[in-house]
């Protein structure tokens, strides 16, 4: 598969863990700042305007490593830029109605997302299209859909009444869950 991305770039996988890649055409000026293993913050400029940071994430499955990543990523923060917006795989069902199937909503883990939410004054953009981004790719009876992947902003995103990330087409995300297996990585 040939993709029309002039530039990319990546965290290459760690034994198990997955690693994250985005691609971007050359109308957009991005400096990383930052790349580890679930994080990619970077410095963005598209078409000249006004400069904005945001964080590609892939956020790990355990809440005791949840807990030190959204405190890694407040460390990160907005670096004094008014625009700052986090997107990806925040690996965690916020609400009830953000499930179906499998096993019961996870009070603690919402509450965790949450309080950094709230703590770094963020908010959540509404999603266009489907209600998930995850499923087991099961049967009916044993289907399990999650909405995982989210893009998160600072209010000042949306005001005039734009709650939209545009990204004037030069710029499509995608974190990908790269897995290495017997020393190819699989996408």
């Amino acid at each position: 598969m040939k993709m029309k991305f002039s530039n990319a770039f990546y965290v290459d996988p760690k034994g198990i863990v997955r690693g994250l890649a985005f691609w971007w055409t050359g109308e957009t000026k991005i400096e990383v700042l930052l790349s580890q293993k679930n994080i990619i913050g970077t410095k963005l400029s598209i078409h000249g305007e006004e400069d904005w940071f945001c964080s590609f994430i892939y956020s790990p499955s355990y809440i005791d490593e949840k807990k030190i990543f959204w405190e890694s990523l407040s460390n990160l923060g907005r670096n004094g830029c008014d625009k700052w917006c986090i997107i990806g795989d925040v690996n965690i069902v916020a609400r009830p109605s953000d499930k179906l199937g499998g096993a019961p909503f996870d009070h603690t883990q919402a509450k965790c997302f949450s309080d950094f939410l709230d703590r770094e004054g963020l908010m959540e953009l509404p999603m266009k299209g489907g209600n998930f981004t995850c499923s087991n790719k099961r049967s009916e009876r044993d289907a399990i859909l999650e909405k995982l992947d989210r893009t998160i902003v600072l209010p000042e995103w949306c005001e005039g009444g734009n709650s939209n990330l545009n990204l004037n087409g030069s710029l499509r995300m995608s974190v990908f869950k790269m897995l290495k297996r017997n020393g190819n990585i699989r996408i």
